[in-house]
């Protein structure tokens, strides 16, 4: 008789071996990434290959903690992890729990090691970082003295501003002795008081840029006095150097860009300025001659020679309305005087004189009106127009004619 099996109970099976196995459940396995695929679930399934075959991978989001770094394709990497089936599929596949660059695994360990120690530290904290000078008259430059990073930092920095002195110390970047020399050269730039320092070089392997990893480097950025921009290899790499620094530039070109102020932005802001300045100058000028004419017209109306002048004015006007009323009343009286004389004429004796009458008085100067006044004998003045003519009285007789006229 057959034994017949199912598949899942095949795969079941040759799961139970796999799992069994103790060099599968813990093994490294290197090889090149392919079909690096992240899903959105946080799982990443990739593919190891070599020259002569391929295995399927995949690392659950519960294990991402394993991965400092993103995969590519193309990548030589060492897996950490177990070699299982997928019964669903029937097809054994890596587990991963730990991925690690090949040939730089060490390094990468000594790296998270150093950076969770100094981070723990706080080199990394916030508050120790200096703020970069926004107008720098002079900038150190710690790196070697050939290559394209500073090439780029000197041409960048003098098209942006050609009066900012530049200082280099000729540092090792790579090799042997690279940390103690960059290292000399920041504390060289310390005592020189330049107002930033840019420390960095091009980029490379992770062996290449190893010096910037160093604790000796870490500790004289994070001491210096002076602000340090870090720039060292490309935008992707990241490096202690740029955790400490008080500034990440993603390359030395950047670098510069951030250290020196652009000349032209600076004379166009100045300009402006200026002219704000001007303008404001102006308008000061006006308000503080508006108020000073305001000033000296309240100064002229409150002088005394104004008020004396008002007095003076208000006095004359007093003399000329009195002489107006002076003259009007003058002019009052003469007519009312030439009003009296007229009637004085009418009542005035000499008028009647010059009418033919005469003034008649005895010798004791009483006037004789009536015949009754005087007797026979009587002398009399008898005043005329021209003068007087003393006379005696021969006879008295009773006018009856007078009255006889005077009735008609």
């Amino acid at each position: 008789m057959r034994n017949v099996y199912s598949v899942k109970q095949v795969n079941s099976y040759v799961k139970n071996m796999f799992s069994q196995d103790f060099m599968l459940n813990h093994i490294y396995v290197k090889g090149e990434v392919s079909n690096c695929k992240y899903h959105t679930s946080g799982h990443i399934y990739f593919s190891l290959k070599d020259e002569s075959g391929t295995i399927a991978c995949v690392m659950f989001a519960s294990a991402r903690s394993g991965l400092s770094f993103r995969m590519q394709e193309g990548q030589n990497v060492i897996v950490l992890g177990s070699v299982s089936v997928y019964e669903r599929d029937g097809k054994y596949q890596l587990y991963a729990k730990e991925i690690i660059l090949d040939g730089a695994g060490a390094l990468y360990e000594r790296f998270e090691a150093l950076k969770k120690e100094l981070e723990e530290m706080g080199m990394f904290a916030a508050e120790y970082k200096q703020p970069i000078p926004r107008y720098v008259k002079s900038v150190g430059i710690v790196t070697a003295p050939t290559g394209a990073a500073v090439r780029d930092i000197i041409n960048i920095s003098k098209r942006r501003n050609p009066y900012v002195q530049l200082i280099l110390y000729p540092a090792l970047v790579q090799g042997e002795g690279a940390a103690a020399s960059i290292v000399r050269g920041i504390r060289m730039m310390e005592q020189q008081n330049v107002d930033v320092i840019i420390v960095g070089r091009g980029g490379g392997s992770m062996e290449d840029l190893w010096a910037f990893n160093e604790e000796a480097v870490a500790r004289a950025i994070f001491e210096c006095t002076i602000p340090i921009i870090s720039a060292v290899g490309h935008e992707t790499d990241t490096l202690i150097s740029d955790y400490v620094a008080d500034l990440r530039a993603p390359t030395p070109s950047a670098a510069a860009e951030l250290a020196v102020y652009e000349l032209s932005s600076v004379q166009i802001m100045c300009e402006e300025y200026k002219r704000r300045m001007y303008q404001q100058i102006r308008q000061r000028i006006d308000f503080s001659r508006r108020q000073t004419e305001q000033m000296a017209f309240r100064l002229k109306v409150a002088h005394p020679r104004q008020k004396l002048n008002e007095q003076r004015q208000y006095l004359a006007d007093l003399d000329s309305r009195m002489r107006i009323r002076m003259n009007s009343a003058l002019e009052e009286s003469r007519h009312k005087l030439a009003i009296y004389i007229e009637k004085m004429k009418g009542l005035s004796p000499l008028q009647k004189l010059n009418q033919g009458y005469a003034y008649v008085t005895d010798k004791s100067g009483r006037t004789v009106r009536s015949i009754k006044d005087t007797k026979q004998g009587e002398v009399l003045d008898v005043y005329v127009t021209d003068g007087r003519v003393r006379t005696q009285v021969v006879d008295i007789y009773k006018e009856e004619y007078d009255v006889r006229r005077e009735k008609e």
